[in-house]
């Protein structure tokens, strides 16, 4: 009996063995590894090296070798990957590791472009040699080309990029409590008018964007009439506002070592501290006497540890503005936040010494950044080496936004009371393009939106989009020459019988924060025509900022315009209980004694 049971157990135990056995050969047959072999190539058969390539059932990162070769160990025979290089389109495939893969990559349009000059507005189909008048005998200081009038019979499409920049106001503001003229290339009109609230309408729905029109009197030229859009971004609800990975750079070089640079940057650095929630990452990189990273990703909740590294920050040195901009995309490349709000925040006088210097070279610099997710907003201070041209094209090819700090009052305006504004973004690359009914509108011009010269004569084909930040309102204002029907029977008056059709039609293209994915939005400009008396006051007081701006642009079309006129028009509209609008009016007064005098002094 005894010898029985050793037998069965000795027959259960091989059993077990044999079980055992069979299993781990079935496992190591599961988990035996596939090799899948390609390369990465671009359009023109050239090897593309270090592109990434995300195995999709692991999640696992791999990269593209010196050649463009990869190798991947599959745990299946099929799998899918996604291959992506930055300047390159992304490509998603089935792999199968028993076949040789080769994936070819086009080049971004974007990048394709990217050394030539964007423009801020566009006409369509309007050729150089039509507007070569345009580019002849330019003001003095001036790289801007104001937008004439254009027939809408021949051009009746145009278009200009949505932005929220207004370093123009504060910067105007600064030459002006110097007693000093503005120069003409300094007055951006779309800037100015983006300074200002002129109320908000809520997106109707799941909507980015709520657009409405309205059409009046043309105070300085009574043969016209003005045309004002209004696009407001929808607001971010407060409770899903995103992480925020926030990596200041600062310019601690020797230029910065005056009360209104580093001084005034690092008051408002301190009220920004404020706004740090416990989720939040704030870094500093700074750039000057030396480079590198001086405070390292911190959590908003600890601001005691925040406000002492930007108390301790101190200038020398020169200006390596190139490093430190490589630092600060490595850094906050290194703490992305996938779905967050990832952004570099840019501050200086924009005068680089060192590296990279020139417009051009910073372009392409920072061009390379475009499509990596991280955002780009540009500080300006100081004055005399202040360069406002530098900062303007960082801003505009670093997909983001540009404001300049004259005072402690603008610090926390920037920086404190529009933080959301002009911090989270809910629209990248975003445009507006109207085209003209010609039964209706003979003519029109686009008040502000002025494009470079350089930017004319590279190309007339392309507009740089503009990150719109939360709960932005715009007005734009087209001036539009009425058509008469033959016989007199139809005029744009206030007369006029109701029109049935749209005077044109109104497109915003834009993208989402993070895709790729071209989307718009469309509607109908009626004519609404309402005397200029009826006019709802913040387009009363639009109009006397844009007749601000002609002025201090020396416009020919502001030969009808006066100080005084500007100034009656400003006070009468104004909210009285904006401190915005109010200071307004003082600057106009001011500057109205500064080119009153310079003309005096010419007689």
């Amino acid at each position: 009996m005894a010898w029985e049971e050793i037998f069965r157990k000795y027959i259960n135990w091989l059993n077990k063995l044999l079980l055992i056995s069979v299993l781990l050969i079935q496992t190591a047959a599961a988990s035996a590894q596939l090799y899948l072999r390609g390369e990465v190539k671009d359009e023109n058969n050239n090897s593309l090296s270090n592109a990434k390539i995300l195995l999709h059932s692991s999640g696992y990162l791999y990269h593209s070798g010196s050649m463009g070769s990869f190798g991947i160990n599959l745990p299946n025979r099929f799998d899918s990957i996604t291959v992506s290089l930055s300047g390159y389109q992304t490509v998603t495939v089935q792999a199968d590791a028993t076949k040789y893969l080769v994936l070819q990559l086009k080049v971004l349009r974007t990048t394709a472009v990217a050394q030539q000059n964007r423009l801020m507005s566009f006409t369509k189909d309007l050729q150089l040699k039509d507007r070569s008048h345009w580019l002849a005998g330019g003001e003095t200081y001036s790289t801007l080309v104001e937008n004439e009038f254009v027939e809408s019979k021949k051009y009746p499409e145009t278009g200009f990029a949505i932005r929220i920049d207004k370093a123009s106001y504060s910067n105007i503001r600064r030459f002006l409590n110097m007693d000093t003229k503005v120069p003409p290339d300094a007055v951006r009109i779309e800037e100015m008018m983006n300074y200002f609230n002129f109320g908000y309408a809520t997106p109707v729905h799941d909507s980015i964007f709520s657009i409405s029109s309205h059409v009046s009197d043309c105070p300085w030229n009574s043969k016209s009439q003005l045309l004002f859009l209004q696009v407001c971004a929808r607001k971010i609800d407060p409770e899903k506002i995103p992480q925020s990975n926030l990596v200041f750079l600062v310019d601690i070089s020797g230029s910065m070592d005056l009360p209104n640079r580093l001084p005034l940057l690092k008051s408002a650095f301190k009220l920004l501290v404020d706004n740090l929630r416990e989720i939040d990452t704030m870094s500093i990189v700074v750039y000057g006497s030396t480079v590198g990273v001086w405070l390292p990703p911190t959590s908003g909740k600890e601001k005691v540890k925040i406000r002492k590294a930007i108390e301790e920050l101190y200038p020398g040195g020169s200006t390596p503005g190139q490093s430190g901009i490589l630092s600060a995309y490595r850094l906050a490349k290194s703490q992305f936040i996938k779905g967050g709000n990832n952004r570099v925040i840019l501050a200086t006088d924009g005068d680089f010494n060192v590296g990279q210097t020139t417009e051009e070279e910073l372009e392409k610099l920072i061009t390379s950044y475009q499509e990596s997710g991280i955002y780009l907003t540009c500080l300006g201070v100081g004055m005399g080496n202040y360069k406002d041209s530098k900062l303007e094209v960082l801003a505009k090819k670093g997909n983001g936004n540009f404001s300049y700090l004259d005072n402690e009052e603008e610090a926390e305006k920037v920086l404190v009371k529009e933080f959301t504004q002009n911090v989270y973004s809910v629209a990248d690359d975003a445009s507006l393009s109207i085209k003209f009914n010609d039964d209706f509108v003979k003519e029109y011009r686009l008040i502000g939106f002025d494009n470079k010269l350089k930017a004319l004569s590279d190309s007339i084909m392309d507009i740089e989009g503009g990150e719109v930040g939360s709960g932005h309102s715009m007005v734009a204002v087209l001036e539009i020459v009425p058509t008469v029907r033959l016989g007199g029977a139809l005029q744009f008056t206030k007369d006029l019988p109701i029109i049935t059709k749209d005077i044109a039609q109104l497109s915003v293209s834009y993208r989402l924060p993070g895709d790729s994915i071209k989307r718009f939005s469309g509607y109908g400009v009626q004519y609404n025509y309402s005397p200029f008396s009826d006019l709802p006051a913040s387009y009363k007081f639009a109009s006397s900022v844009v007749m601000f701006g002609s002025l201090l642009k020396e416009s020919p079309y502001a030969k009808n315009i006066t100080w005084n006129e500007t100034i009656i028009a400003a006070n009468e509209y104004c909210d009285k209980t904006d401190p915005a609008q109010k200071e307004f009016v003082a600057i106009i007064e001011k500057a109205k004694k500064i080119y009153s005098k310079r003309k005096k002094r010419f007689l």
